[in-house]
C-alpha cells in the first residue's frame, strides 16, 4: 500500500503543480501592462496606443515599464476589458497571478470613485476634462458594469474576495444614484444624458472641442441598459421610460449614415434613405437640435457646415437606439411586468 499512496500523493502534486504553472498568452501580456495603481492606460508614455497583439520584445517591455500611473484611465474601453480578460483567463487556468490582478484593478476601479458616485476619466491624473464624470464611450458604464458583476459573481466572478463584493455592491448603488441624478431635465421632464458632467456641480460639462455640452445618444442608450439589470425601483423605471420616449421622439426618420471610400479617402456620409432611421450623435441640450462641435470649439447646426476633418473623423449618427427601442425595452416591460 505504501508505494500506491506515494504515487497517488506525487499524482496529486503535479496536477496542483501544472495547474499553479498554466498560463495565457493575452493575460500574461496583460499582467504586464498593468500600473502600479492597478489600472491600465489606453496608451503608453510615448503615445503609442496599448496593442495586445503585439509580440513583447525588449524595445517595447522598456516603454510599458516608462509609462506612470498618469495613463491610468477606463477610457476606450481600458481597465475593464484587462480585468474582464483577466477573470476569464482565470475562470480557464486557474492561475492565481490572474485573479490577484484583476483584484487589484477592481480595486482601482472602487479608489477611484467619487463620493457622489461618479467615475472620472483618468486616476489620478486630473488635468483637463480628464477629472470629469464621464459616461463618453461608455467609460463610467464599463466601470460599474465591472463591479456590477463582481457584486453578483456573474460571469466569473465568482471567485473574487468577498471584502471586493461588498465593496462593488456600494460602488453600483452609489454610481446608480449619480446616473438617476445626472439624467437631464428639459421643463422638468427627463431626457437622457450628457457625455460628461462636472466632478462637483454634476452640471453638464464639455470637454474636448468637438465635444460641446449636449445629450449624447449612444452613451445614453449604454446607460438605459445599464439600468435596466438592475432591480426594478420606481426611480429606475421612470427614468429608464423617459430615455426611452426620449429616444421616440427624436429619431430621424429617412436617412442613413455611411462610411465609405472615395478616392481613397475615408468618407462618411448622410443621405436620404426612406428606410432606415438614425440619430444624431449630439443634440441641443434646451432644444433637442442636432449639433456637431469642431476642431476650433465652434458648433454647428448643419453636418455640411462642419470641417471636412471632423466631418470624415468622428462619427455623427448611429442607429444607436434601434434595437434599445424594438426589442429590448419591450422584453424589460415584459420581463418586469410594467406597463408601457
Amino acid at each position: 500500500m505504501k508505494p500506491n499512496i506515494c504515487i497517488l500523493i506525487l499524482g496529486l502534486f503535479t496536477v496542483s503543480v501544472s495547474a499553479q504553472e498554466k498560463k495565457d498568452s493575452l493575460a500574461e501580456k496583460i499582467l504586464l501592462y498593468q500600473l502600479p495603481v492597478g489600472g491600465w492606460g489606453k496608451q503608453l508614455e510615448d503615445k503609442s496606443v496599448v496593442d495586445y497583439h503585439l509580440p513583447i520584445n525588449k524595445n517595447l517591455l522598456q516603454k510599458i515599464k516608462a509609462t506612470g500611473n498618469d495613463h491610468a484611465t477606463i477610457d476606450n474601453n481600458a481597465t475593464s476589458r484587462e480585468i474582464n480578460a483577466l477573470i476569464k483567463a482565470y475562470s480557464e487556468t486557474k492561475n492565481p497571478d490572474y485573479l490577484k490582478a484583476a483584484e487589484k484593478g477592481i480595486g482601482y476601479l472602487l479608489t477611484m470613485q467619487y463620493d457622489n458616485g461618479g467615475f472620472p476619466q483618468y486616476y489620478p491624473n486630473t488635468s483637463l476634462y480628464r477629472k470629469q464624470v464621464t459616461f463618453n464611450d461608455h467609460a463610467m458604464v464599463n466601470a460599474l458594469t465591472v463591479l456590477y458583476n463582481v457584486a453578483e459573481g456573474k460571469n466569473d466572478f465568482a471567485a473574487v474576495e468577498e471584502k471586493l463584493k461588498q465593496k462593488s455592491k456600494n460602488a453600483v448603488k452609489k454610481g446608480i444614484e449619480c446616473i438617476l441624478k445626472t439624467q437631464v431635465l428639459q421643463n422638468g421632464k427627463p431626457s437622457i444624458w450628457a457625455d460628461q458632467y462636472n466632478e462637483i456641480t454634476l452640471q453638464p460639462d464639455k470637454a474636448r472641442a468637438f465635444e460641446p455640452i449636449s445629450l449624447a445618444t449612444a452613451e445614453s442608450v449604454g446607460i438605459v441598459r445599464f439600468l435596466m439589470m438592475q432591480p426594478v425601483t420606481p426611480e429606475i423605471e421612470k427614468s429608464v421610460k423617459a430615455a426611452v420616449k426620449w429616444f421616440e421622439e427624436h429619431d430621424m426618420e429617412g436617412y442613413s449614415y455611411e462610411v465609405a471610400k472615395q478616392n481613397g479617402k475615408t468618407v462618411r456620409i448622410l443621405a436620404e434613405d426612406k428606410n432606415s432611421v438614425i440619430w444624431a450623435r449630439f443634440y441641443d441640450i434646451h432644444n433637442n437640435r442636432p449639433l456637431f462641435g469642431d476642431r476650433d470649439g465652434s458648433v454647428k447646426y448643419n453636418y455640411n457646415e462642419v470641417s471636412e476633418e471632423r466631418r470624415n473623423g468622428y462619427s455623427w449618427f448611429g442607429d444607436f437606439a434601434e434595437k434599445l427601442i424594438s426589442k429590448e425595452y419591450p422584453k424589460w416591460l415584459v420581463k418586469n411586468q410594467l406597463a408601457e
